[in-house]
């Protein structure tokens, strides 16, 4: 539970770093979870030739380094959500047990309860992100997920129906995020105004509205969490360590009120009012994103974001 010391720090600065949100069992079981879900998919990417090493013997983040060295998409398949375009009736996202674990987490869910209220929706605006050693990388990736994640605010990514939706999100360490990791940047400050978005490689914020003169590092260690109110400016550092930075991004609003992405499931995670209201299967979870996979696929596509390429300060 946080204090009122940080619950006055959160309102003043517009985030709040929290160590130890998650218990070691926690982390151990997302763990898990993957490293099943990585031996399934790295044997069927070598039995095409998509990488270069045969499993045996190789560690979790050896085949991750295999995957990010091969010239295919290897991240979708972990992640917790669907892509922003190019939606088909195979495209892959993990949703299990343990990710559902993360999203419920009774110790996360109380946290969020202090700064949005009892009624807890889970918004499908989430993401995780394993993100390799800077060195490793070609000087062409630009995605956020691989890669530093540009200047931006989490309001930036939704669409306007959600501009009076109260909401934050909970950026998860998996493993240790201090500034040689690629831990976050933060511009402090009450704000809910939202800055101009550019789309390039990434929606992020324009540049000369970038507002890098007070940005902080916000470094926390596996197990912590970095909580922001959807209008507070951040980015990524450059991983600049030997090893790779994991963490998942969760976000939550009060439910009743648009998610701002629509067209992907949400979810009840938590009802003081009616606690017969949440969903506690995971598997009806993973229904409601093959359900919204299989009809977006067969639609036309639909904006996941309000920002026009062509817009003046984008030029």
């Amino acid at each position: 539970m946080l204090t009122e010391n940080q619950l006055e720090r959160f309102d003043r600065q517009g985030f709040l770093t929290v160590e130890n949100l998650l218990d070691p069992a926690d982390i151990a079981a997302i763990k898990q979870e993957y490293s099943t879900l990585m031996d399934r998919l790295y044997r069927g990417w070598f039995d095409q030739g998509l990488v270069a090493l045969p499993p045996d013997d190789l560690s979790f983040w050896d085949k991750l380094e295999q995957c990010y060295k091969g010239d295919f998409e290897w991240y979708q398949p972990f992640d917790i959500s669907l892509p922003h375009h190019g939606i088909a009736s195979d495209t892959p996202m993990h949703i299990g047990p343990a990710v559902f674990g993360l999203a419920t987490n009774p110790r996360i869910l109380d946290v969020v309860e202090q700064l949005i209220g009892p009624e807890i929706t889970s918004n499908p605006i989430q993401h995780v992100r394993i993100k390799p050693p800077a060195r490793a990388l070609p000087q062409t990736e630009a995605r956020a997920h691989i890669t530093t994640t540009d200047w931006h605010q989490d309001m930036g990514v939704t669409l306007e129906e959600a501009d009076n939706t109260k909401m934050v999100t909970v950026w998860l360490a998996i493993t240790d995020a201090d500034i040689e990791h690629g831990c976050l940047q933060v511009a402090p400050g009450k704000r809910s105004d939202l800055l101009p978005h550019c789309t390039k490689s990434q929606v992020g914020i324009a540049d000369q509205f970038i507002p890098v003169v007070d940005a902080i590092s916000a470094p926390v260690k596996a197990g912590g969490a970095v909580i922001f109110n959807p209008f507070t400016p951040h980015a990524s550092l450059p991983n600049t360590s030997d090893v790779f930075r994991w963490s998942f991004d969760l976000r939550y609003n009060v439910t009743g009120q648009p998610t701002g992405r629509g067209q992907f499931p949400e979810f009840i995670a938590r009802s003081r009012a009616d606690p017969s209201r949440e969903l506690t299967d995971w598997q009806k979870w993973k229904t409601t994103w093959d359900d919204a996979r299989d009809h977006l696929a067969s639609t036309a596509p639909k904006p996941q974001h309000r920002w026009a390429s062509d817009a003046p300060y984008c030029a």
